[in-house]
């Protein structure tokens, strides 16, 4: 694993960029970020995993906005440095980089060494990843890797930070389940049972550590646009956008334990909440064939069909 700030130095207030005054009034024409519940609760530190695309980079950038000082957690480097720069320009935010594989034993306990001392108020456990298709078709090592980085990664990440956050009085943690892990998916067998431990751990951990002040989250999307499902070899015909399932699950941090962001969450999760167990199972694993089914050859003079 491999750390340091952004800007070359350690992660202390000098590398900082200078940040407008939040009781400064704004220019005339200018529109800034209101800073105001979230920082004071959870701030002044987030950590978000994931964070080089999708949800995990919507989280960062939304955090910088209410005036988060960041840790950035990925394995791609060259993507977290052009956010990072990204960040510091927009809203003088102070970033550290942290580029590691949470699927590896040792890598949550190097960041959470990497940590030590920070004031980290908020942790975003975006970093994971899914597959759709046969369970015995895929190979071992990618299932087990994805029980690692979804299950272990977030039991040792919210250990560690959670210890942290209790001693404090104050914090949040966020994970993400998903709507798939309220019951088995079929072609998507793993990763349907990782959501539904991920399910279970926050909610148990939730009451454990609200006496403490600490705050637990479980955002549970439907399909959303990002390269998550590009890379579990998904087609989707409607999906979300990660800025809105962001926007969902802040608006939902210290008010509830289980959040499905966004409308097209709450439709799916009604509609398939209204079959017996049994009967979503059937319905996932429907939609998980279609989503991995071979697109028929194109027709001459007929466009082929896009999906999200």
């Amino acid at each position: 694993m491999h750390t340091e700030a952004s800007s070359g130095t350690p992660p202390t207030a000098t590398s900082r960029r200078e940040r407008p005054s939040r009781e400064q009034a704004p220019s005339k024409g200018v529109v800034r970020p209101r800073y105001g519940s979230l920082l004071s609760r959870f701030g002044p530190t987030a950590v978000v995993t994931g964070a080089s695309e999708g949800i995990g980079r919507a989280f960062a950038e939304a955090l910088a906005q209410h005036g988060f000082d960041l840790v950035l957690v990925a394995r791609r480097e060259d993507r977290l440095r052009a956010l990072a720069t990204t960040l510091q320009d927009a809203h003088g935010t102070s970033v550290q980089v942290v580029v590691a594989d949470l699927a590896q034993p040792a890598a949550n306990a190097a960041l959470l060494e990497a940590t030590a001392g920070r004031p980290i108020g908020l942790v975003v456990a975006a970093a994971g990843y899914g597959s759709v298709g046969s369970f015995l078709s895929r190979p071992l090592d990618a299932e087990s890797g994805m029980v690692d980085l979804n299950c272990r990664s977030v039991v040792e990440l919210a250990h560690g930070f959670g210890r942290r956050m209790a001693d404090a009085g104050r914090g949040g943690l966020v994970l993400f389940g998903s709507l798939v892990g309220f019951s088995g998916a079929p072609q998507s067998a793993t990763y349907a049972a990782t959501k539904g431990f991920v399910q279970s751990f926050a909610e148990g951990l939730a009451v454990e550590l609200r006496p403490r002040g600490v705050s637990v989250l479980s955002v549970a999307p439907g399909p959303v646009a990002s390269g998550f499902a590009d890379r579990a070899g998904m087609r989707l015909s409607f999906s979300q956008t990660p800025e809105a399932v962001v926007a969902g699950a802040l608006a939902a941090l210290g008010r509830t334990t289980t959040v499905r962001p966004g409308a097209l969450s709450k439709l799916l999760g009604w509609s398939l909440g209204m079959l017996p167990r049994r009967g979503r199972v059937r319905v996932l694993g429907a939609l998980m064939e279609g989503m991995t089914a071979v697109p028929a050859p194109p027709v001459p003079g007929v466009p082929p069909r896009r999906h999200a």
